[in-house]
This record gives structure tokens, C-alpha cells and sequence, in this order.
């Protein structure tokens, strides 16, 4: 039994806008330039508006694909499993302590922390929604069983408003996560995940923390610190550390940081 981390840039919509971009251009074909439609205006027309859905539909499918390549776990690339190693070796839980990892997806960061904390209890929280539908509880359960990992259970629940008490974990993490959440401060959803990690301990949250979502993250740390956090760090990890600066680019990843730090 193999794990399957499924992909971040879902098959589905991949096939799916191919689909559309093949269809355009039958239109193309049909209504653009063979002579179904008499009135040579209205081919025209027809020709340069499924030309140009073609060519975006096209670029689109291109661009997705390579995407879907990029993150692949059975890729040559592996970007996807290069950054949960990456975010794991930050993570320290003591023996006997619990890691709280927030929208687990399909578990590949919570096993990857449970296997360096083989005597730490993992919890992986999700909500599993629609768009993401190939990602589940009982994938993360199978992945778990796959990798022989037997230190982690997973729940369903929200990122917003976490069903645990202040104080419950020795560490928290996050991967790509609350850059998807419909929200005008993202910073409160950080100190929501903060809110649950114990004194002493140790956290490490990445997301696309640009400005745009994030607002100025450099005055959050120093707002971390200034509540009695300790060793709070900005990684920038789009310039070598997990990928290189022309990867975030075209993969529209500009802003990846990890937030590290111990309370």
C-alpha cells in the first residue's frame, strides 16, 4: 500500500479546462472558419472570439499542468513534499506532547511531523471542503497507516474557530492554508492557531503571507514578541529554501513565508 498525497493543483481542473480549451477550438473550427455560418461579419466575429478563448484556454491548461507536474509526489520536481519536509524540521514536540497541524488536506505535513516526533501524539484538523474533494479524513487515515505511522488522528473543524482549548498543544503548524480563507485579517486566524500552543512551545505556519493578504507581517512578529513570544521568524522561502524566486513567480507563489517561532 503506497501513500497518496494527491496534488494541490486538483487532476480534475486540469482535465477540465483542457476540455474547454479543445472545445473552443472546435468552435473555431465549426463557426470561426468553415462555412456553417453564411454572413462572413458574423464568422469573423466568431473566429476572434474563439480564437482568443482558445489561445487563454490553452495558456491556462499549460500553465496547470505544469503545475500539477510541479507539485506531483511521483514527480522528479516534488515541490510539494520538499516544502512538508521543510516546514517539519522546524517542528519539535517532546515525548509525551501533542502537535496540532491545521487543514491537514490529505496529511502529508501531519505524518511528516509524526514521523520526526515518533513519541508525540499528531492531530490533523481539516474541514474537507467541496473544492478540494479528493482530500478526506479517511485519506489522511490510509496515508497514515501507509507510511506505518500510527501516532495521528484526524477530526474535521474550522481554521477560524478551533475546537480546543487555549494552551492544549506543545507545537502547531500549517501549510498554504488560511491565504484560501475568505477573510479581511489573516493575522487573527495566526493568533487563532497560537492561541491553542502551551507555553515552551514551538510553532511553524507557511503561507503566502504577501502584504496583499497578510498585511505588514514584520510588525506582527514584533507584535508576537511584544505578547512574550520567543525566536519569532520570517522566512522568506521562495529564494532557494524551498523553491527559487522564478518558481514562485510563474507558479504565483511570490510572498511564501514560514512563520517560526517558540512561545
Amino acid at each position: 500500500m503506497k501513500a497518496d498525497y494527491k496534488n494541490w493543483m486538483p487532476k480534475g481542473m486540469v482535465v477540465s479546462f483542457l476540455g474547454a480549451a479543445i472545445l473552443s477550438f472546435l468552435l473555431l473550427l465549426v463557426f470561426g472558419i468553415m462555412p456553417v455560418v453564411g454572413d462572413i461579419g458574423i464568422r469573423r466575429v466568431l473566429g476572434i472570439v474563439f480564437s482568443v478563448t482558445t489561445i487563454i484556454l490553452g495558456l491556462v491548461s499549460l500553465w496547470m499542468f505544469l503545475m500539477y507536474r510541479a507539485f506531483s509526489y511521483d514527480g522528479s520536481r516534488q515541490l510539494s513534499k520538499q516544502i512538508v519536509d521543510g516546514i517539519a524540521e522546524y517542528v519539535k514536540v517532546p515525548d509525551g506532547g501533542k502537535c496540532l497541524d491545521v487543514g491537514c488536506g490529505s496529511g502529508a505535513l501531519t505524518i511528516a511531523c509524526a514521523k520526526r516526533n515518533p513519541k508525540a501524539s499528531l492531530v490533523g484538523i481539516d474541514r474537507w471542503g467541496k473544492e478540494y474533494a479528493s482530500f478526506s479524513k479517511k485519506l489522511c487515515e490510509n496515508n497514515s497507516a501507509a507510511e506505518g505511522v500510527d501516532n495521528t488522528s484526524f477530526q474535521q473543524g474550522d481554521a477560524t474557530r478551533l475546537p480546543f482549548e487555549d494552551e492544549t498543544f506543545d507545537a502547531v503548524t500549517s501549510n498554504y492554508v488560511y491565504h484560501n480563507i475568505p477573510t479581511k485579517n489573516r493575522q487573527e486566524i495566526l493568533l487563532e492557531t497560537l492561541r491553542t500552543l502551551k507555553k515552551g512551545g514551538t510553532f511553524a505556519i507557511h503561507d503566502i503571507m504577501s502584504k496583499s493578504r497578510y498585511g505588514d507581517m514584520n510588525s506582527f512578529a514584533k507584535k508576537l514578541k511584544d505578547m512574550g513570544y520567543e525566536e519569532v521568524q520570517l522566512i522568506d522561502t521562495t529564494d532557494g529554501k524551498f523553491m527559487s524566486k522564478w518558481e514562485s513567480l510563474w507558479m504565483e507563489l511570490s510572498g511564501s513565508t514560514l512563520l517560526v517561532g517558540r512561545k
